[in-house]
């Protein structure tokens, strides 16, 4: 049997009027700004005329280690929305917007597949309304400024050997990693070693995710620390004085934008921190925003639960007064046999022995996101190669480490197919049977705070850092950002720092590569093994697929 392409599915879409969306939601005409018919930015006027409704159900879609195989957590977080809506709940998804950096390296989309998709997807893994590259411009606009400060005197007198705020492009660009920058003359300002990463790891990005309203958007932006001068003293970005027009390019962007499912429910998709290098879940204002609309809201977070869950937990819950009643938990058999030792090649064939043998990925997640006190659920997401009894390999297993599995066919048959995950998803979170907490308290020093989810979470017996990095801890400490959540930039692939030690490692160390001090968004990146800021493009790039065809349309995009 023969199978539609995602974007072939996506390009039959009958979807609705933006409008028709926002009535879902009671969202007035008057109060969406349209980009074109499908798409829509919510206003902060209506967003400030909801703060007083109750806040519906907060659902958490994360994923096991992702594999070659697949494991579709944004398919089955559209799925669980669309399936939500199919039993009668007034539902709503809110995920990221698509990078083009790996839309055109590894991806080539992020919009969810099969029946279960967020439209229109083009749009949405391209240019969308054009949030990314706000972000980007007021980044660049503060690097420039931070050189044209320097360059005019330097009143503040940054010592240029330490002006710690990169460049960032939205693009993979491995070239761009180390650069030296002012070449050519005095008229090009002072030469410097600096670097570039990806939009999605700009302090930039991640204040916009976790900002409440414009106000605290322009507040978070001031307090970036964006170089220091000889003595060692902090220069922030109210310093230089670009906190204000920086806020003047995000102003759109700080807006949510409105979309919709293939089964014309809604969702918000705003903003887009990767969760291997930043703190990967959607803004806070979108989910605070649907969380007044709906009753319940479906969100996800970035790659595995040891990075995209535990953030969403550590950081946005904890920073944005929010908590999740129940925690979906994506896996498929194609992983769990991946992770059993079956090469990607031979998954069509039945091996229960090789699930079994692969289960341990799965079990270590389950018990890591109960220890945040909230319930789990395995959705299983379907593959039509799947047996029963691989499928029940894995119900057993699950069910022998206290939660339950549920198979959910959303990618080939829509919310018919995620219904029984939907249905019981709704049970647990009108259980109120959550008892949400982070894993550590705010007073806990940094470096306790990274063992804390290094050993708690990860399984490691030790963290590695030198002096150096220790005693920076201890002076952002001393200059009273010891309260900060700490934010782990590691490898998506595994538990460790190594991508290929895949299952449920233990007896590894930590090492800790590298400290930042993300001031204004408000915590410390922890650099971990070879994990990059920015990454590079695989040897066969997905751009090399991507492009028109004799219709004008587009091609290559999944």
């Amino acid at each position: 049997m023969s199978y539609k392409s995602d974007i072939e599915i996506a390009r039959e879409a009958k979807k609705r009027p933006i409008q028709e969306i926002g009535d879902k939601l009671g969202i007035p005409t008057e109060h969406l700004l349209p980009y074109g018919h499908d798409k829509a930015k919510v206003s902060q006027e209506f967003i400030n005329s909801v703060q007083s409704k109750e806040d519906g159900k907060l659902i958490l879609v994360t994923a096991i280690n992702p594999t070659p195989a697949g494991e579709g957590k944004t398919t089955t977080t559209v799925g669980l929305g669309d399936g939500l809506n199919r039993i009668g709940k007034n539902a709503m998804v809110c995920i990221r917007e698509a990078s083009l950096g790996p839309n055109f390296g590894m991806k080539g989309g992020a919009a969810g597949g099969g029946y279960a998709q967020v439209v229109p997807m083009e749009e949405m893994n391209l240019h969308f309304t054009g949030d990314f590259h706000a972000i980007t411009s007021a980044h660049s606009l503060l690097s420039a400024m931070i050189d044209n400060h320097i360059y005019w005197g330097n009143e503040l007198e940054i010592d240029e050997r330490r002006v710690a705020w990169r460049r960032v492009v939205d693009m993979n660009d491995r070239a761009l990693r180390d650069i030296v920058c002012s070449l050519g003359g005095v008229a090009n300002g002072f030469p410097r070693q600096t670097g570039y990463d990806i939009t999605v790891a700009s302090e930039v990005m991640a204040i916009l995710c976790l900002a409440n309203d414009l106000q605290d958007l322009q507040k978070r932006l001031g307090d970036i620390i964006v170089a220091y001068t000889r003595e060692r003293k902090a220069i922030y970005c109210r310093d230089i004085g670009a906190d204000g027009a920086m806020t003047v390019l995000l102003k759109d962007a700080m807006q949510p934008n409105l979309v919709q499912t293939l089964e014309n429910n809604p969702a918000f998709v705003h903003g887009g921190p990767f969760a291997n290098i930043a703190h990967g879940c959607n803004s806070v204002i979108a989910t605070k925003t649907a969380l007044k609309l709906a009753d319940y809201v479906v969100t996800e977070a970035g790659f595995g639960a040891d990075l995209g869950a535990e953030k969403f937990m550590n950081i946005k819950c904890r920073k944005a007064g929010l908590a999740p009643s129940v925690v979906v938990l994506v896996a498929t058999v194609r992983a769990m046999k991946m992770n059993g030792g079956v090469a990607k090649a031979d998954l069509g064939a039945e091996n229960v022995e090789a699930v079994q043998a692969g289960c341990d990925n799965l079990g270590r997640h389950i018990e890591n996101l109960k220890g945040f006190g909230v319930p789990v659920v395995v959705a299983i997401n379907h593959f039509v190669n799947d047996t029963d009894a691989e499928v029940a390999a894995v119900k057993d297993y699950v069910d022998g480490h206290g939660a339950e599995a549920i198979v959910s066919r959303h990618w080939e048959l829509g919310s018919e197919g995620s219904a029984d995950l939907a249905t019981r998803v709704a049970e647990i979170a009108d259980a109120d049977v959550a008892a949400f907490a982070p894993i550590y308290p705010d007073e806990m020093p940094l470096f306790e705070k990274i063992e804390t989810i290094a050993k708690r979470i990860y399984r490691a017996d030790e963290v590695l850092a030198d002096k150096k990095i220790r005693n920076q801890l201890k002076d952002w400490e001393d200059a009273g950002y010891g309260n900060l959540p700490v934010c782990m930039a590691k490898t998506q692939y595994s538990f460790s720092t190594d991508p290929n030690l895949r299952g449920a490692p233990t007896g590894h160390s930590v090492p800790v590569r590298e400290v930042r001090l993300s001031a204004g968004a408000g915590f410390i990146v922890v650099v971990c093994g070879e994990i990059m800021t920015m990454p590079g493009l695989p040897r066969k790039p997905a751009a090399l697929s991507i492009g028109l065809n004799a219709d004008g349309e587009i091609e290559g995009l999944f």
